[in-house]
């Protein structure tokens, strides 16, 4: 790093720590308002008190000078690696790439792509090389006491007892046509184990898109007892709570304002928000390759990792946790509970929207913009039409006393005629013979017996002149 830009750095953060510290200098305030505003700068900054004490000492001491970081000297340490200058040009560059990658994910990102063997790079040297660098990131504060309310008094004893669902804003991808989609998470987390059951991206936000999770995790992982949700219009539509109703999965929608009741969920969407930081980056261009990407992000990422989550609830009951920590996979694997399946078929019906429609004199029916051909047999009846929102190339139709029938959607050409061909078989039977050829040749057979008849006459009439 050049001089010049390391002066620029070192102006830039001595600024910002002015800016953290300016409320404080003023000498006629009394220590117990100074320490209030103290404690509230270190919160809103995400620094300690410690570091704002060192701030306000430096620059009653030095002045603005006192604020800049102090220049340190690269030194060589003994067990790094051959190439640790390649390593850390590599570092400078994910971290310019990505601002918001953590010193965690770098290095992991380095052992994957074969830098580095894994344990080799430490947190503590990286985040200093960065630091020097001008690309350090402020580390997360520590606890430095427990929590008032610790994680067991939310937190099931079971997996599939409670799933909290929420949606989150995705990354805006665009298509190779150049054409911009917005796009939406939808997810469903064990209150237990934390084990992600659902998780998808989608083009949308309407409530089909929740009844989708919730039908895939129903088929991934079984029944569950209970669904967390909040009050948004897709968590309180009447599909879903019924499909649920059919399933024996209660609703129970939080309160307004409790958003410690959803803490899980919440804080599994600041791992989804790494990975939208990431997905920037990779040249996304469809739906289907951003939730492949996201599968294996989840997979690798999230479901593996050690969650910390998990060793609080432990811990707090005195349960020893292993040092590696318990990651979600695990804890979901690890539960007694059974998961409890059920068909398929049963599954898909719960969630199937069902609606009335008239079918026209040529067995078919308008739905969602689209013509649908059902059966001539069921011309100008009512029917009941039974449909999966996320799928409607083909619909369930259903009339008292005849079987349920499937139709088509439609593909109608440029040059179709408007006039719908006339149904054959209107009584849905194999007909024996045409009855209008029948009746003809009925009606020709009498026509032809009559006029034999008449020649008949006329012949004997001439004869009868003959004699006379």
């Amino acid at each position: 790093m050049q001089k010049k830009e390391v002066k620029k750095w070192q102006d830039e953060e001595a600024l910002k720590r002015y800016r953290m510290i300016a409320p404080l200098l003023d000498e006629e305030m009394d220590e117990g308002k100074r320490q209030q505003l103290r404690e509230e700068a270190a919160e809103r900054n995400g620094v300690s008190k410690r570091s704002l004490y060192r701030y306000e000492a430096g620059y009653r001491r030095e002045g603005f000078e006192g604020l800049r970081p102090k220049e340190r000297r690269k030194k060589r340490v003994q067990g790094l690696p051959e190439n640790y200058e390649e390593i850390l040009e590599q570092a400078v560059q994910l971290r310019r790439e990505v601002p918001k990658r953590s010193v965690r994910q770098i290095i992991k990102i380095l052992e994957l792509e074969g830098w580095a063997a894994p344990g080799v790079l430490k947190q503590s040297t990286m985040q200093r090389h960065l630091y020097e660098a001008g690309l350090g990131k402020k580390q997360m504060r520590r606890y430095a006491e427990k929590r008032e309310t610790t994680s067991r008094r939310f937190c099931r004893p079971h997996r599939m007892e409670v799933l909290q669902g929420d949606i989150k804003y995705g990354p805006e991808i665009r298509t190779m046509e150049g054409d911009l989609i917005k796009t939406y998470l939808s997810t469903l987390i064990d209150d237990h184990s934390r084990y992600i059951v659902q998780s998808e991206f989608y083009d949308n936000q309407r409530q089909e898109i929740v009844e989708d999770t919730f039908h895939k995790a129903v088929l991934k992982a079984g029944r569950f007892d209970c669904a967390y949700l909040d009050n948004g219009a897709q968590y309180t539509g009447e599909h879903l709570l019924k499909a649920c109703a059919r399933l024996g999965i209660r609703i129970v929608h939080a309160k307004p304002g409790a958003c410690q009741s959803k803490g899980k969920i919440e804080k599994f969407h600041q791992k989804a928000d790494q990975f939208i930081e990431e997905i920037r980056v990779a040249h996304v261009h469809s739906m289907e390759e951003l939730n492949r990407k996201w599968k294996i992000f989840l997979d690798q990422e999230y479901q593996k990792e050690a969650h910390s989550g998990i060793r609080e609830y432990y811990e707090s009951y005195g349960v020893k946790v292993p040092a590696a920590g318990i990651s979600p996979e695990q804890e979901w694997m690890r539960d007694e509970r059974g998961l409890v399946f059920i068909d398929v078929s049963v599954v898909a019906e719960a969630f199937q929207h069902r609606e009335v429609r008239r079918i026209d004199e040529a067995g078919c029916f308008s739905f969602g913009g689209s013509r649908y051909e059902a059966s001539a047999a069921l011309s100008n009846q009512q029917v009941e039409i039974a449909y999966d929102p996320m799928n409607t190339e083909t619909v369930m139709v259903y009339s008292k006393g005849t079987e349920a029938v499937r139709a088509h959607r439609m593909e109608i050409g440029s040059y179709a005629s408007k006039v719908p061909p006339v149904p054959s078989g209107m009584t849905g039977k194999e007909p024996e013979s045409s009855r209008l050829l029948d009746a003809l040749e009925k009606k020709y057979r009498q026509d032809h017996a009559q006029m034999a008849k008449a020649l008949s006459f006329e012949g004997y009439g001439k004869g009868e002149q003959g004699n006379v």
